[in-house]
């Protein structure tokens, strides 16, 4: 967040200051600091620039979330997604984050005890919002923005409030020749006076003011002071009205410097579903090039009406999301407008299709309509980049599966489907859950049944992780007649996969090797080699847990086979470990112990650390049935290394394994 030409503010920063001693005072409770104001007053801005100026008090860090409180389109933050903010930003692996919401805020608030950590909570809707995200921590400081007062944080939590006033005519003037300079200033006295009083102190009509002036050098001071005083007398946007009104209104004078090219995106922006945007996206909402785009956007950034807020991502606050919206609406005819945000779910769909198919081989049951001229989707090149564009994009595809729009019902749900494996295997258990609920409403509104399908899959997946097995497998089975309904063999055979998972976490490993047997049947049909190496290696898994394991050998070594003629790394390194666990089972345990080193090598290779630690558990099984004591507790204590790092469940028996087992 930019605080460039930042001034004045001399008695807010002097109470803000306070709080340090103030937080060195409580040996038993956080301090609660809440900045309120009108819009456009300032206080992202003063938040961030005393953040930076205390940034030595809090060594253990500071951390920023916007709860976009006042969102146009009511699309506030919640608790859950921004905890996991939070610990994303504390270096939490996913694997390591519980599930449920008061979980996740009791592991959060335990991150921050013992550390000094600044908590900043930009743009709050209202006390609850903020309640379940403060820290419990004695030595943090949590400081909020919000256009309300906040009283409630006051009775409850004894929060601070210090409200954001207008700047005064001096600090005003300071301001602008901070952007103008000096000598500007004292050439045009008159019309320095006449900005300031029509600005009214409001910093960001200031700002935007001087962002115009500053793009034309040769303008004189006094004709944006007419221009100020014009517009003043059509909207009186600075002398009274209501805030939204006043603030349009000086968004507009800055918008009329724009170049039509720029004030075109600009406009367009205000159907972007936000939170932010990426330059190629940017150019696939207003059908130009990447260059193109970037030269706009950085055009835009300039005027203000735009924020680049990490290097290639942008952004715009609230209430010019709303401007542009309103804009959009007035200038841009019905079609283009659609046409528009057609071009902006193809990107993102298009784009996040070919990301999943790097990182499953397993692909999800739909067939996409091409994507329209000038959508530009983007094509990673690998696993890696796959993973680091659904990174940076994912918030802005929940966004948009949320916001669904009428007339693209399939975007919606589609979209959902392609998070998919990007949510689960990041432990985004709950975003899963939500996305595919939107995904299942809106496949139902289009009447489509390949849609409510996916969405029962997703969903089944989705309380499958959260802990709900039987409510995850009525899903399935909902979604399983539907895609029986289509003879949809693809997707019959994903979701008879995940219910032979769900059966065997429940014990039926007979009812989970018919799923798999059907699942085998339909990879078939569907002609999906890919998929029937996997079903031959779980046909494999299953028989082996009901004892006949020279049949599962069998499978096992036809998955192996399949596997590595496709190159399936993942597929393979599972294959390894269920022909090292029948081995096991059938008493050989040297080619048990090379079939779980062959797992091993692969699973550190694709960066499946949780199959690693199993692996090696699995490992250290082997050694102590085959009489090797030192060995198995070397392979355990390994395991258990990375299921303490990995935060995972298995960590408690297999410590009580190791302690139980003598000691070499």
């Amino acid at each position: 967040m930019s605080v460039g030409g930042f001034t004045g503010r001399v008695e807010e920063l002097a109470q803000l200051h306070d709080l340090l001693a103030e937080v060195e005072r409580q040996p038993t409770a956080v301090v609660v600091s809440a900045l309120s104001g009108t819009a456009g007053v300032g206080k992202t801005a003063l938040a961030v620039h005393w953040a930076r100026q205390v940034r030595a008090e809090f060594p253990d860090g500071q951390v920023y979330v916007n709860l976009r409180g006042f969102d146009p389109g009511g699309a506030a933050v919640g608790a859950a997604e921004a905890i996991r903010r939070f610990l994303d930003a504390f270096g939490v692996p996913a694997n390591r984050v519980p599930r449920g919401l008061d979980a996740q805020a009791a592991l959060y608030r335990s991150l921050l005890a013992g550390r000094r950590v600044l908590i900043v909570l930009d743009n709050a809707r209202d006390a609850d919002q903020v309640r379940p995200l403060l820290p419990g921590a004695p030595g943090c400081l949590a400081l909020v923005t919000s256009r309300n007062r906040l009283t409630g944080l006051a009775v409850t939590e004894g929060a601070h409030l210090l409200p954001v006033d207008l700047l005064a005519p001096a600090e005003a003037r300071e301001l602008l020749a901070g952007r103008l300079g000096a000598v500007r200033m004292a050439a045009e006295p008159a019309a320095v006076d006449e900005i300031v009083v029509r600005c009214a102190g409001l910093p960001l009509a200031l700002a935007v003011v001087a962002a115009r002036a500053s793009g034309r050098p040769g303008l004189p001071l006094a004709g944006l002071a007419k221009e100020l005083r014009t517009a003043d007398r059509r909207l009186d946007p600075l002398d009274g009205g209501d805030s939204l009104t006043g603030v349009r209104s000086v968004f507009q004078w800055s918008y009329r410097l724009l170049s039509p090219a720029a004030a075109r995106l600009f406009r367009l922006l205000g159907l972007h579903p936000g939170p932010d945007t990426a330059v190629p996206a940017a150019a696939a909402l207003a059908g130009v090039t990447a260059p193109e785009a970037r030269t706009l956007l950085a055009e835009l950034t300039e005027a203000q009406l735009l924020t680049e807020h990490r290097p290639g991502r942008y952004t715009f606050h609230d209430l010019l999301r709303a401007y542009a919206a309103e804009l959009t609406a007035v200038h841009d005819s019905d079609d283009t407008r659609r046409t528009a945000v057609h071009r902006l779910l193809d990107h993102y769909l298009h784009t996040a299709y070919a990301a999943d198919a790097l990182l499953t081989r397993r692909r999800d049951p739909m067939t996409l309509a091409p994507a329209l001229p000038g959508a530009l989707p983007g094509r990673p090149t690998g696993p890696g980049e796959a993973l680091a564009w659904f990174a940076a994009e994912y918030s802005v595809l929940l966004s948009a599966v949320q916001h669904g729009q009428p007339g693209f019902e399939a975007h919606t749900w589609q979209l959902a489907t392609t998070l998919g494996t990007f949510l689960e295997r990041q432990g985004h258990w709950q975003a899963l859950a939500d996305a595919h609920t939107t995904a299942l409403e809106s496949a139902r509104r289009g009447h489509d049944k390949a849609g409510q399908a996916n969405a029962h899959r997703g969903l089944g997946l989705a309380w499958h992780r959260l802990g709900n097995v039987d409510r995850g497998r009525e899903h399935y089975l909902l979604g399983l007649a539907l895609f029986g309904e289509l003879g949809n063999d693809a997707g019959q055979a994903r979701i008879r996969q995940n219910l032979a998972i769900a059966d065997s976490a429940r014990g039926d490993h007979a009812e989970a090797l018919e799923h798999a047997r059907l699942s085998l049947d339909h990879f078939r049909a569907a002609h999906d080699r890919g998929g029937q190496a996997i079903a031959l290696n779980e046909i494999g898994w299953y028989l082996a847990k009901l004892g006949d394991h020279r049949e599962a050998l069998t499978s096992c070594r036809q998955a192996l086979a399949a596997v590595q003629e496709i190159g399936d790394l993942n597929g393979e390194a599972h294959t390894w470990d269920s022909l090292g666990y029948v081995h096991r089972l059938l008493g050989r345990f040297a080619e048990a112990v090379d079939c779980y080193e062959q797992a091993l090598r692969l699973f550190r290779k694709t960066g499946d650390r949780r199959s690693e630690a199993i692996g090696l558990a699995y490992l250290g099984d082997t050694f102590d049935a085959a009489g090797e004591p030192e060995a198995a507790r070397g392979a355990w204590t390994r395991a258990l290394a990375v299921f303490d790092e990995l935060g995972l469940p298995e960590a408690d028996p297999l410590r009580d394994r190791i302690r139980r087992s003598p000691p070499p």
